[in-house]
């Protein structure tokens, strides 16, 4: 079932939000050549208790870590460790999420790691560019696949392999609720959205094919060919008019 929120719950997300957004600011600045995914792991996580919040991924269905923090061509999930070390040229995928008064919010950035590739560069603008390509059409009135659908138009204009194997999701008082948000071409138009529906939508774009495995950990989901993989996400709100996006400053 999609839920949809009350004005009370909406300002109770939208403070969830604001407070990941800051968290993903200043993981973002800590990235250097050099440091771990344990330490960016930790830092996340150290500023979201700071908020007095809870690290929505820690313990979820097992994961070990707060931040999910996958390099290249890992697509999301990321288990922290100590031994991977960021280097030059890196691309850093940092998905986090947080609970504030019992409410979720989940964002999701691709940072670049000093002297990136051309290739690795317009993947990761472009997976952020085709999130605000799909939100144009998250308004009360249209329907659910009319995002799915321009994100994966757009995408796959440039040849990239839209992740298949994983789609974004509603948001609240759980971190995965109805409805699943797929990022490429839909046959069906899906649900009418309604103002109050919160949805996290997550474009997940590799620079070669959509195909992917998960790795021995049962977590870490890797592009089949090696090619670099791109995270964008953001929690958005369902209005009578434009959307509102809840996880950035």
């Amino acid at each position: 079932m999609v839920t949809i929120k009350s004005h009370r719950e909406i300002e109770l997300m939208r403070k969830a939000g604001k407070l990941l957004a800051q968290t993903h600011e200043e993981m973002a600045k800590a990235i250097k050549p050099g440091i771990s995914t344990w330490e960016i792991d930790k830092i996340g996580e150290d500023i979201i208790r700071s908020f007095g919040c809870i690290p929505s991924f820690l313990n979820y269905n097992g994961f070990p870590a707060s931040i999910c923090v996958s390099v290249n061509d890992e697509v999301v999930h990321g288990i922290p460790d100590k031994k991977r070390i960021i280097k030059d040229g890196d691309i850093v995928s940092l998905d986090a999420g947080l609970i504030y008064e019992g409410y979720h919010a989940d964002s999701a950035r691709t940072v670049m790691v000093g002297n990136v590739s051309e290739e690795a560069r317009l993947l990761v603008e472009r997976t952020k560019q085709s999130f605000f390509e799909g939100i144009k059409y998250a308004k009360a009135g249209n329907h659910l696949h009319d995002i799915s659908n321009a994100i994966g138009d757009y995408c796959e204009g440039f040849g990239y392999g839209v992740v298949r194997d994983l789609v974004g999701h509603g948001i609240g008082t759980k971190l995965h609720e109805d409805p699943q948000i797929p990022n490429f071409r839909q046959r069906r138009r899906g649900i009418k959205l309604q103002a109050g529906m919160t949805l996290a939508i997550e474009p997940m774009i590799n620079a070669g094919t959509y195909d992917v495995y998960w790795k021995d950990d049962d977590w870490t989901v890797v592009t089949e060919d090696g090619s670099l993989s791109a995270h964008y996400e953001n929690t958005i709100l369902i209005t009578d008019g434009e959307p509102e996006i809840l996880t950035i400053l």
